[in-house]
């Protein structure tokens, strides 16, 4: 009868530890939800934000115009921007960064530049850590909300525009997980300084959005058109376009860094519903085939009693 308890014991665990990835699903869908209402809410900004850039952009020529996070560099030293999570329990999510990180490293060196690091996330940030003598760390950031915030962009959008205008590095890559659906999810290098001329006023971006069919959560992703009217072609600028351009462009630069943190919490939070939905399918299965073993044991062993039952009564 011990083995009959041990497997109830068995049993009786599994299902709670069922309930326990069943409710952290419905939390990470939750909080999907809310990364969709944020991005949502910073459409507006930013599609204002691309059209003023893409009417000084037919005022002046960008490639000759005098502002710093434009101009290319002889390039020496380049910092990574690696962008994990600060908790587990999302399936490859933040080993797949490190990897990417790794081997970006891995890339330049061989190409002869200098590479430091800026990390984001408490993954990121234990691992490089423990391996200092290999990796040079220029600054951490953790403790971020898992739907990033436009202040939390800005504070480091603000340290690294500093490093860049200080001269203490040439270049800067943000290397995160692009948001394709619930269990795709792909870990992609962006360059974030200098800011690139040609890709400032973009006619057509991905959002996602989280959906429900047949009673299943899914995301699909959309394109959307810049939805703000353009700026009138005879729009007066009062102050010189330089000045504006070198007051835009960190607003530009923070708006892009705030969009990849969104991508990458929209990833985080996916991988994490899918690995919750597979432990909770997986618990499922494994309740099930222990109440087999459990219904199998309790019917041996009252076979048992009953064989005892009767060779009692025959030896009588």
């Amino acid at each position: 009868m011990a083995n009959l308890k041990e497997i109830r014991d068995r049993i009786s665990s599994v299902k709670n530890t069922r309930k326990i990835t069943e409710a952290m699903r419905l939390v990470a869908a939750a909080k999907v939800r809310r990364a969709q209402e944020q991005v949502l809410r910073s459409r507006p900004f930013a599609d204002r934000l691309a059209r003023v850039l893409q009417t000084l952009q037919t005022r002046m020529a960008f490639e000759t115009a005098d502002a710093p996070l434009l101009a290319a560099r002889d390039v020496q030293t380049i910092t990574l921007l690696a962008v994990t999570g600060d908790r587990g329990l999302c399936g490859g999510y933040n080993a797949n960064i490190i990897k990417r990180t790794e081997q970006r490293v891995a890339e330049l060196r061989g190409q002869g530049y200098t590479v430091d690091l800026v990390l984001m996330g408490r993954k990121a940030i234990t691992y490089f850590q423990n391996r200092a003598s290999q990796y040079t760390i220029r600054a951490t950031f953790t403790g971020l909300e898992q739907v990033p915030t436009a202040d939390e962009a800005n504070g480091i959008a603000n340290e690294v525009l500093a490093d860049f205008l200080s001269g203490s590095t040439d270049r800067v890559e943000i290397i995160y997980t692009k948001f394709i659906n619930l269990v795709s999810s792909k870990p992609v290098v962006q360059t974030l300084l200098p800011l690139d001329a040609q890709d400032i006023a973009v006619p057509d971006d991905e959002m996602f959005r989280l959906v429900t069919k047949e009673g299943q959560l899914t995301v699909e992703t959309m394109e959307v058109a810049n939805t703000q009217t353009a700026l009138p072609s005879d729009f007066v600028f009062e102050q010189n376009p330089n000045q504006l351009l070198n007051s835009l462009l960190p607003l530009y630069l923070a708006n892009q860094l705030l969009r990849s943190l969104q991508e990458a919490a929209a990833s985080e939070l996916a991988s994490r519903m899918t690995a919750m939905n597979n432990a909770s399918d997986n618990a499922k299965a494994l309740a099930k085939t222990l109440t087999l073993d459990y219904n199998k044991a309790r019917q041996a062993a009252i076979t048992q009693e009953i064989l005892e039952v009767v060779g009692g009564a025959s030896a009588m």
